[in-house]
Parts: C-alpha cells; structure tokens; sequence
C-alpha cells in the first residue's frame, strides 16, 4: 500500500530548494509571494539564487546537503522544487531518506525532478507529486488552471481532468497507480536503483527538445526493458521543441510512439496536458487513478 503524505492546510510550511540546475531569486520570487498568498509559510533553500557559477544550483556535496536539511527539517510540510534541468543523478544515491520513510512529506517537481520522484516510489513506496514548478507562476502563469491544479492536489481535493479525444487514441479503461514523467529521465534509470515499476500501472510520459530520433530510442529502451508490458494504461503528453535531423526521421513523436506501442491492447491517450510548457496539471505519483480513453475525450480521475 503506497503511503500518501499528510495534504496541505493554511499556515502549513512549504520548503523551496533547487537540487539540480541553478534558478536565480528573482525568478522564483512570484512563486514565493504566491504560495504566501494561498496562506502558507515559504522556506527558501540556499540553493535557490546560489552564488553557482556553473549550470548547477551548486555543487554536488552544496546541492545534497541543503536538500537532505529541508527533506530532515520537521517544520516543513511540503518541498517544491524550484526547477530541474540537470543533477539529481549525481546525488540521489547520497540522500537519506530514513527520517523522510517515518515522516513522509509531499516532493513535488518534474522533469529532471522525476528522478527524485521515481526513486522514492520504487523504493519506499511513498506517493509524489508530479507538477509545475517555480518558473510556472511567472507572467501571470499562477492565474491558470494548470499552476492552480498544483493547490488544488496539495490541498487533498478530488481530481478529475477532461481532455478532447485524438485521433490516436486507443479507447478502453485502466485502473491503478500513476506512474512516469520525463522520457528521457525514465531511459536513464532504467537498470538503477531509481529505475521506475510500471506493471499493472498507469504510465504517463512528456518530454522537451529531443531530437526525434532519440525519442525513438528511448521509448525501444523502455519497451526492450519491459516498461511497456502489462500497463493498466499509457497517458501521452507534450513533447514540446522536437528536433530533426537534415535527413528527416519521417515520423513525428505521436506517429513513433503509436507504432511502438501498437501491439498493446490497453488504453492509449495522446495530447493530455502534461509537458513543459504551461499545459502541466499536477498528478499524484504512486496514487491510484481511473483512465477512461473514448473516441471524443479523455477522462483521468484521482
């Protein structure tokens, strides 16, 4: 039985830390003053706005130190993640979770972020939250429903999300834990103790400015692995800034991922709204949920 971590309630303590790549200040500042807004207290880590000179929020040793100080810190409830980028590999095997196992608190993130959410699924079966991070409240951005699912979920509040219908889609219904994230971060565990179960499950994917190729890679490696076998159902969302090269792949990534996929007899949705760009609802990982895929629209229900 997976452990959900305590929702969120008005005074509560919301810990911002950057773990992988550097994010300055002033871009994290609306979050911050928003989360304050929505009535919680804001911790701000010492890796957001670090003096990093390189792409990194810090170095590795500053990066693991400040995230197992919040991921220890009693005072707080919940740890956003400002940004991913690049970097919670070359830590995650040094962070202790042993008083994180006892007191679970919500870790809330994506893209490189799936690692950290990846790892404590498979490995202490604790549920996280995949969702938008800092960068998302800025230009207004706090104001649409996507950064506005992010409180709705961490509030407890039930969740059911509508899509229209595509034409890929393969209709039917699937039970069971929400499991996924970032491509390319689901590729790289594979063989690792992060290395995400999907059995049974429902997987969601997403990704940013891979060439087509490589996404073509990456889902063979996911299927040769067997992460594709047995899905209760698979959630595609955006791949956003795809690349080609000068001789054309000659599929785009919904045409690869079909393909790919089509030997399966389990629902399929492509074009829900889970990406980098502003189109992000936030999902529980580990949570169980209801996928219901028919020919005009897609219903996720958690």
């Amino acid at each position: 039985m997976v452990k959900v971590p305590p929702y969120l309630k008005p005074g509560d303590t919301i810990a911002l830390v950057c773990p992988s790549g550097y994010m300055s200040l002033e871009k994290a500042q609306t979050c911050i003053d928003v989360l304050k807004e929505w009535g919680y207290k804001v911790k701000v880590g010492t890796t957001v706005g670090s003096h990093s000179t390189n792409y990194f929020s810090g170095t590795d040793e500053e990066r693991l130190i400040n995230f197992q100080q919040i991921l220890d810190d009693d005072s707080v409830n919940a740890v956003l993640c400002a940004r991913g980028g690049y970097g919670l590999s070359r830590i995650i095997d040094h962070i202790s979770f042993r008083k994180f196992k006892k007191h679970p608190k919500w870790i809330i993130g994506f893209s490189d972020i799936t690692v950290l959410l990846s790892h404590i699924y498979t490995n202490f079966e604790i549920a996280t939250m995949h969702a938008p991070m800092a960068g998302a409240f800025n230009n207004d951005g706090y104001r649409n429903g996507y950064v506005q699912s992010l409180k709705n979920v961490m509030e407890g509040k039930n969740i059911k999300y509508e899509v229209p219908g595509h034409e890929f889609n393969r209709k039917g219904e699937g039970i069971g834990e929400l499991v996924g994230g970032n491509l390319a971060m689901l590729a790289h565990m594979v063989g690792t103790p992060s290395d995400i179960k999907t059995k049974g499950r429902i997987l969601f994917l997403e990704d940013v400015g891979e060439y087509l190729y490589n996404i073509d890679r990456m889902m063979h490696q996911l299927k040769r692995s067997g992460k594709l076998d047995k899905l209760a159902g698979l959630i595609i969302g955006g791949f956003s800034d795809t690349k080609d090269t000068e001789r054309p792949f000659g599929q785009n990534v919904y045409e690869i991922i079909r393909d790919i996929v089509k030997e399966y007899d389990y629902p399929v949705c492509f074009g829900f709204p889970v990406s980098h760009e502003k189109e992000n609802y936030a999902l529980k990982v580990g949570v169980g949920y209801k996928l219901k895929v028919g020919k005009s629209k897609t219903v996720l229900i958690g």
